[in-house]
């Protein structure tokens, strides 16, 4: 459906310097996949979407839609823009029109329907987003979850054969990721082409038929999500998709700052959406440094998670020892409160891992 040949785009500073943002994309999408861009930031990956719809003609190269070269110099846009849709991370809805409005306001102006038919069909697509009964207010009044929704039913009310979504959660509090990732986990099973870029890991792996991997301006490697995820053939492949991120306090003293380790905990939960609380995590580490590691100083704390497997671990390191420094009373309560706890030497000492 989409071919994309020996595709560039370079952009020309202030000073007169270019920086060249896309090298050579070549690519082929076929109708009905639905595909995640992936990769570190700065790579590409927006701008590839952008280009594909034409908000930044390439410096070079050719995309051809339907067979139709859509680069090529006076190609009627109009035509493409109503067979693709765009969602974008900021939203981009009419502040000064209602919810329904913003919605059947492209289908009565590029496609002239009649206005009852477009509210029939937008309340349905307000239904299937979960927000009929927001039809009748402002934006202003929504949260970001919210008014992601609301964006994706305007973006379906054109009947694009294929949609861009341009990293749709990254505006959002943590907290509403989930809604919007529902809907478009919905949307995937029912044909519509898809192209996402996105950071969330393991939404990408369960979602998609392809992932393209971008690095370095160009689609480093291609492949389903089986081998992406569990058999990448690259190394910087590998590295991005094992991502674990981390948060580590070395605890010296008693007049350690604990007040300030339960706030990072906090923030770390909310930011990366876990089920783990973290009160219930900053429970363990009070117990285990107070109750049972009362004399055990210096020692590191890490709170990780593997955003793959989405894996949430608390770890206690300390150096110089070469055994569990944990009672045997101890390792029966914990074990029976976490889903694994594992203990194992280190090239520096010793460490006690609780899955949490």
């Amino acid at each position: 459906m989409i071919s994309i040949k020996h595709l560039s785009k370079s952009f020309r500073n202030p000073d007169g310097s270019v920086i060249t943002v896309l090298k050579d994309v070549n690519c082929e999408i076929g109708r009905g996949e639905v595909i995640s861009i992936i990769g570190p930031s700065g790579t590409g990956k927006s701008t590839l979407l952008r280009a594909i719809n034409m908000l930044e003609p390439p410096t070079g190269g050719e995309i051809r839609v339907d067979g139709e070269n859509i680069t090529a110099k006076g190609y009627p846009l109009h035509k493409l823009r109503q067979k693709m849709g765009m969602v974008f991370q900021g939203f981009n809805l009419f502040e000064h029109k209602t919810v329904l409005e913003n919605i059947i306001y492209a289908p009565m102006r590029l496609r002239h329907v009649p206005e009852a038919d477009a509210r029939e069909e937008a309340m349905e697509l307000l239904r299937k987003v979960g927000m009929a009964q927001k039809a009748d207010v402002y934006p202003s009044s929504l949260s970001g979850g919210q008014k992601q929704r609301v964006a994706i039913a305007r973006s379906l009310a054109m009947h694009p054969e294929v949609i861009l979504f341009d990293e749709p959660t990254s505006a959002l509090d943590p907290t509403m990721v989930g809604e919007v990732l529902s809907v478009i986990r919905s949307l995937s099973k029912e044909g519509l082409t898809m192209l996402i870029v996105t950071h969330e890991m393991r939404f990408a792996r369960d979602v998609s038929t392809r992932i393209f991997f971008m690095n370095e301006g160009v689609i480093y490697e291609d492949g389903a999500p089986e081998q992406i995820f569990g058999h990448p053939v690259r190394s910087a492949t590998k590295a991005f998709v094992n991502r674990i991120q981390k948060l580590v306090y070395e605890v010296d003293s008693a007049d350690f700052d604990f007040l300030q380790m339960h706030t990072g905990f906090n923030q770390f939960c909310i930011k990366y959406n876990l089920p783990v609380t973290a009160d219930a995590a900053y429970s363990l580490v009070r117990e285990l440094l107070f109750e049972h590691l009362p004399d055990l100083r210096p020692l590191t704390v890490r709170l990780t998670y593997a955003e793959l497997s989405g894996e949430t671990a608390l770890d206690f390191m300390a150096e110089g020892i070469t055994a569990s420094p944990l009672p045997e009373a101890a390792r029966d309560s914990l074990r029976g409160r976490v889903k694994q706890m594992v203990e194992e030497p280190t090239a520096r000492g010793f460490r006690v891992k609780l899955i949490l």
